[in-house]
């Protein structure tokens, strides 16, 4: 591995937490001064204690193999019958074509213009064009479980994910090192071996990169060149014995590549053209990296240190940003909101609470919660923040809390910090938001309601659906949610909430019968 002349780091040294009682309120403020740190993979903590025995932290678990939705379509892959069906929006018109054995994924493209399913009992994917319905299928490499299309809808990749719900070979030979690439224009196939145990793929925003992350190598690939082929850059010392790479995130300028390996003390920085990598001290167990909404900063919790690091998307190795997190809780992972604000969390352990990080003056707050937390959510405008809590209660819950041993979810208003914690009777299973970020919809296990949040009034509503609900997604540019259901011959809701109308397409795999609610 190459590396670069390291860079003097500037580490922040707190001071006493003000306001930090049983309510958790507080705010908590590291000092402006700074000290020097040292360039071993071991960030200089301090006093800060760096007891951290949790595992990683889990982000989005609400995710189903879904519907796939255009401004004017909703596509659903019907795998018992090798075929995709199309509803029309808001005429609710329903048509079926066939497309490959077993379509057990279906995505539509960021433009709109295709939907594609990925065909696992006949190793091949469908590019269906959106407006006319048509069809083509093109085979790939054998036993693909997974699959991601580029921004700019140009590109399909599949490749095999050990911990996909749909992990068992179909049969044959299995290979762990390939990729299959698409070119959904044309529908030439290019095969190609990356690293081992391909994990994830990020598509550049220019269009002209792809970029698959291993464990041990990221593989670059050249979408512009005329005949595709990996560059495989080395991320680890040894590659038997590679840490695993959980996440990856690419500049906005596509020039870098960020890594974070769990268990480390140090992100991965790669540059997408000279094909140098690079390790970068980021203190002790990084377990989020998440780029600003601007897409200026890259952001990585260091949970082990109880720190922030903040770096320059754009010049990774200038001098870093380094914010101390509270002391007294392992912080994991942030999520960024609108309006200059931030939010810290963890659910690697039982902990009823979360901060709030103004990053305008790097002031942190902590807030108490009724149970610890799942699963966060921000509102697309940014002002409201869903928590999803664990069943389980932290060491100090009290036993005659109507909470306690239950499944619950909490709304927070994030200007004034204004909390409804709702009690539920199953446990969350999808979550999805409109466009103008108005309302939220989530579904429960076996629980026949639709249900919406009102981020404005802070109040839920219940919506009943006439058979169990699998997964929920919002139409774009819409406030219109659609929920598919249990049914042998498929069912899908639509539900408008701006009018409070429910309307249900019922047998669409065979034939069409909408029935109209209010």
């Amino acid at each position: 591995m190459t590396f670069r002349a390291p860079f003097p780091f500037l580490l922040l040294v707190p001071l006493a937490a003000g306001c930090r009682g049983s309510s958790l309120q507080g705010a908590y403020e590291p000092a402006a001064d700074s000290a020097s740190g040292n360039w071993d993979g071991a960030a200089d903590t301090g006093d800060v204690s760096t007891d951290d025995t949790g595992g990683s932290e889990t982000e989005d678990p609400y995710f189903k193999l879904p519907p796939a939705a255009t401004e004017s379509y909703v596509f659903v892959a019907n795998p018992d019958r090798n075929t995709v069906t199309r509803i029309k929006v808001p005429e609710l018109t329903v048509e079926t074509r066939d497309v490959g054995e077993q379509p057990t994924q279906v995505q539509t493209t960021g433009d709109y213009r295709r939907a594609v399913t990925l065909n696992e009992g006949s190793d091949d994917i469908s590019i269906i064009d959106a407006g006319t319905f048509d069809v083509r299928t093109v085979a790939i490499r054998d036993n693909f479980n997974t699959m991601s299309l580029s921004t700019d809808g140009n590109w399909a990749a599949c490749w095999y994910d050990p911990d996909a719900d749909s992990a068992a070979p179909s049969g044959g030979i299995q290979t762990f090192n390939e990729v299959s690439f698409v070119n959904l224009e044309t529908g030439v196939h290019t095969p190609m071996v990356v690293g081992f145990n391909p994990r994830s793929l990020r598509w550049s925003a220019d269009g002209r990169l792809a970029v698959v992350v291993s464990d041990a190598s990221l593989a670059i690939v050249d979408l512009t060149s005329a005949t595709l082929a990996p560059q495989l850059v080395p991320i680890a010392d040894d590659e038997l014995d590679a840490p695993a790479a959980e996440e990856v995130e690419l500049s906005p300028d596509s020039n870098w590549a960020f890594v974070r390996q769990f268990g480390t003390s140090d992100i991965v920085v790669v540059d997408l053209h000279a094909f140098i990598a690079d390790f970068v001290p980021v203190g002790n167990n990084p377990t989020d990296l998440d780029l600003s909404p601007d897409g200026s900063q890259v952001a990585v919790m260091a949970r082990g240190a109880h720190q922030l690091w903040l770096f320059d998307a754009t010049d990774p190795f200038a001098t870093p940003r380094v914010i101390d997190t509270p002391p007294d809780t392992n912080y994991g992972s942030v999520l960024y909101a609108d309006g200059g604000q931030a939010v810290l969390y963890t659910n690697a352990a039982l902990v009823s609470r979360f901060a709030t990080w103004d990053t305008t003056n790097d002031v942190m707050t902590e807030h108490s919660l009724v149970k610890p937390v799942k699963s966060m959510a921000v509102s697309p405008t940014g002002g409201s923040l869903l928590v999803f809590h664990t069943q389980d209660d932290d060491a100090d819950a009290d036993g005659t809390s109507p909470f306690y041993g239950e499944w619950a979810l909490t709304l927070v208003d994030l200007t004034d910090f204004r909390q409804n914690p709702i009690l539920l009777p199953a446990e969350p299973s999808g979550y999805s938001t409109s466009t103008d970020g108005r309302y939220g919809f989530y579904l429960m296990d076996g629980y026949l309601f639709l249900e919406v949040l009102d981020f404005e009034t802070m109040l839920p509503e219940e919506i009943r659906l006439q058979s169990a609900p699998v997964f929920v997604g919002t139409l774009p540019e819409t406030d219109i949610a659609f929920a598919s259901q249990e049914h042998d011959l498929g069912r899908i809701s639509f539900y408008a909430a701006d009018q409070g109308a429910l309307d249900t397409v019922t047998g669409f795999e065979l034939n069409s019968e909408v029935d109209h609610e209010e």
